[in-house]
């Protein structure tokens, strides 16, 4: 049904809190269009939930952003946050309980039957930051000595529970994971082949403790649905699924965004924080940035000092120009290894690499744009649409000269500096294009002033 169309129809039985209708009508639609539904109508929301089944209103739930599902657990009769609590599937769970305040997660495990909670518990208990909170323990296992026709009683019997049945995992006696198979390897052989027939020992396995950012790239790397968690004694403890691979990207890429725009992260849509918390996480950055981009005025005020601004005030118009160049192409330094790093493309051994590229690169790029501020000097001069003095070509080499030094140091900045801050466990995207931009200013001034004093010394009194 088209959304128009669903919309019109919506409305006025959710006025008239019509129960029998609206239920009529959404269970005729896909999840999707009742999430949406939810988005654009938050007044029904509560009213959308209930009278959905639980199972299809859990599934509604868990795609629905974190500000809208805490709005709905808040608002929500108790027993019908019961039902969606313990429906929920326990990664999903984990992420949702994750986010809440303390108070509101020691009321939600009041109302889980004691298996959910103890589910809930266990996830909740490993850290914040570990492959052991996306993993569910809703999966399939089977012995190494079943048939395929035992195994396929197994998956009719127990898959509706499992978080899928793609993949099927392998165990011994004690639990220890032996291999996984996918579920085409078992349906297209002999129902009496025994299951130790098909196994190969290779598979790839998460440890509990492993990072979400790690998994990110494994799952990137692999072409797989689901992902086994073992403990250090290899026994199987869950699996992790490509849609909370997906999810967590989603979030590492957001906030990853933000950082590099030179914010804090905001851990929440943008049009629903509150304006005091979005002010203060721009401002931390914006005054560290402004404290530093001071050591720019002391630059100047040193170079001031020594006369070159007197002798040759044209210098001074330039300076916005190559202050921008250098920090454009530290900007594009960092923002290309951020990205080369979160993609697995580059790695802390790779740094000689990363900066004989940045040099070379930086090189061109630099005599590149100085030959272009170089020409503009002289066509302005030519052309008589600024006289530069009798000395306007040197005006022009510290310009040529100027560019290619700042662009350099830009280069290889922007290109080191996510390189340091992982060596030293700090996330590479607080090398922002702002912070990057403020270390050229500082030392593209110096570099300017240095080269102006060296070409131009016989001009300067």
């Amino acid at each position: 049904m088209e959304n128009e169309m669903l919309t019109e129809i919506f409305l006025p039985l959710a006025e008239e809190g019509s129960s029998a209708g609206l239920q009529e009508l959404l269970d005729e639609q896909l999840i999707m269009d009742i999430a949406e539904l939810i988005d654009e109508y938050p007044q029904y929301e509560n009213l959308i939930i209930s009278n959905l089944s639980v199972k299809r209103a859990v599934s509604a739930f868990k795609i629905l952003d974190f500000p809208t599902q805490e709005r709905i657990i808040k608002s929500l009769p108790g027993h019908k946050v019961a039902e969606l609590i313990n429906e929920l599937p326990p990664d999903d769970r984990t992420a949702l309980l994750s986010e809440l305040p303390s108070p509101v997660v020691k009321e939600l495990l009041k109302l889980m039957n004691a298996e959910e909670r103890k589910i809930a518990l266990s996830l909740l208990g490993y850290p914040e930051d570990s492959v052991g909170r996306l993993m569910t323990p809703d999966y399939l296992d089977v012995e190494p000595g079943w048939t395929v026709r035992q195994v396929l009683d197994h998956i009719r019997e127990h898959g509706k529970d499992s978080e899928t049945i793609d993949v099927i995992y392998i165990v011994d006696e004690y639990g220890k994971l032996m291999d996984d198979i996918r579920i085409r390897e078992i349906l297209l052989v002999d129902p009496a082949t025994q299951i130790s027939a098909l196994m190969d020992g290779r598979f790839t396995a998460f440890s509990v403790s492993d990072s979400q950012e790690e998994a990110i790239n494994v799952f990137r790397k692999e072409n797989r649905v689901a992902l086994p968690v073992t403990d250090e004694q290899d026994i199987l403890l869950g699996i992790v699924t490509i849609d909370d691979v997906l999810w967590l990207a989603n979030e590492e890429y957001t906030e990853d965004i933000q950082k590099i725009g030179g914010t804090e992260a905001l851990d929440e849509p943008y049009l629903d924080i509150a304006l005091s918390r979005l002010v203060r996480k721009r401002a931390s950055v914006l005054i560290i940035l402004f404290l530093s981009e001071m050591l720019t005025t002391t630059a100047m005020q040193h170079y001031q000092e020594t006369g070159i601004f007197l002798s040759v005030a044209d210098l001074i118009l330039f300076i916005p120009l190559i202050m921008s160049s250098g920090g454009n192409s530290g900007s594009q330094a960092s923002t290309l290894i951020i990205q080369a790093m979160a993609l697995g493309e580059v790695g802390l051994a790779d740094w000689w690499r990363v900066m004989r590229r940045e040099l070379i690169s930086g090189l061109l790029l630099g005599m590149g744009l100085g030959a272009i501020g170089f020409i503009r000097v002289l066509l302005w001069q030519e052309l008589h649409i600024h006289d530069y003095g009798p000395h306007w070509i040197l005006m022009g080499l510290t310009i040529f000269f100027s560019l290619i030094g700042v662009i350099l140091w830009g280069s290889l900045i922007g290109s080191m500096l996510p390189i340091v801050l992982k060596k030293f466990k700090a996330d590479p995207a607080t090398s922002s294009a702002p912070f990057v931009a403020t270390l050229v200013d500082v030392v593209g001034i110096v570099i300017y002033c240095s080269i102006a004093a060296m070409i131009m010394r016989g001009m300067l009194h």
